[in-house]
């Protein structure tokens, strides 16, 4: 270093440290002397909220002043958006404070990588609004993304779910489908591999369903399978294109639990 430091008088002689254990000290400040790459944790800061859900520890979303992706939309941490209730199931809410619609999320702080994911949904996702979107997916950019969503995508008239890989824009890289009118609980799921991603949803909550219970099942094997990197998984209940519910009704999602098998 071309300036030095001036140190204040120390009363006992304090053993020199190396260079490079300095230069660990400082990296310690904001993240990890260990690589980002060994399933890092999401760092966090003074006001990061964090909830323990399903024996996992998730960071809470916010959106601070201004809109953010997807849709855009304000995202918030408080406890009317975000909470796990005294039987241990997460709440996801969309709701309306001083004239502005507020969405929630959260993220798992550690990487898990290649592995089946379940959810177990409580409340039922098949009736949410148009303008509403329910996603359980796993994020590390936009073009190395795996997506379960329920939706209709702001047209009343379209199924009301689907499973995707992004760029979802992509032929073969997304299939719809319908949860029905009354769906009621329902388990999701995605097995993702090297080299495939089986999906599936079903009635109830069960990874063992009779055939009348399968809702839709698909195996994606094309180009974009995500290489297990730095991902979070993730949940999230946000408006499409930051436009409000068309009966102007808050939302929410509930998830019993999830499991990483």
């Amino acid at each position: 270093m071309s300036k030095k430091m001036k140190l204040p008088p120390l009363r006992t002689p304090v053993r020199p440290i190396s260079l490079n254990v300095f230069v660990c000290m400082l990296v310690l400040v904001s993240y990890s002397c260990s690589k980002a790459q060994d399933n890092e944790e999401l760092p966090v800061r003074q006001q990061t909220r964090i909830i323990n859900f399903s024996g996992h520890e998730w960071v809470v979303r916010a959106s601070d002043d201004g809109k953010e992706g997807p849709g855009p939309n304000y995202v918030s941490d408080s406890e009317e958006n975000v909470w796990v209730d005294d039987d241990g199931r997460l709440h996801l809410k969309i709701v309306q404070k001083g004239g502005s619609w507020y969405c929630s999320g959260i993220s798992l702080r550690r990487s898990l990588g290649y592995n089946k994911y379940v959810f177990y949904v409580g409340s039922e996702v098949g009736l949410l609004d148009p303008n509403v979107v329910g996603g359980l997916f796993t994020y590390m950019n936009d073009t190395e993304e795996i997506d379960i969503e329920f939706s209709r995508w702001a047209d009343p008239a379209s199924e009301n779910s689907q499973f995707a890989v992004q760029p979802s824009h992509e032929t073969g890289n997304k299939v719809r489908y319908d949860l029905g009118p009354n769906s009621g609980e329902s388990t999701h799921m995605f097995d993702w591999q090297p080299e495939k991603i089986e999906f599936a949803s079903y009635r109830g909550h069960t990874l063992d369903p009779l055939a009348e219970a399968v809702i839709g099942t698909w195996t994606y094997t094309g180009d974009d399978v995500p290489p297990d990197s730095n991902e979070r998984l993730k949940i999230n209940l946000w408006l499409f294109r930051g436009n409000p519910p068309t009966d102007q009704k808050e939302a929410e999602m509930i998830i019993d639990r999830v499991e990483i098998l």
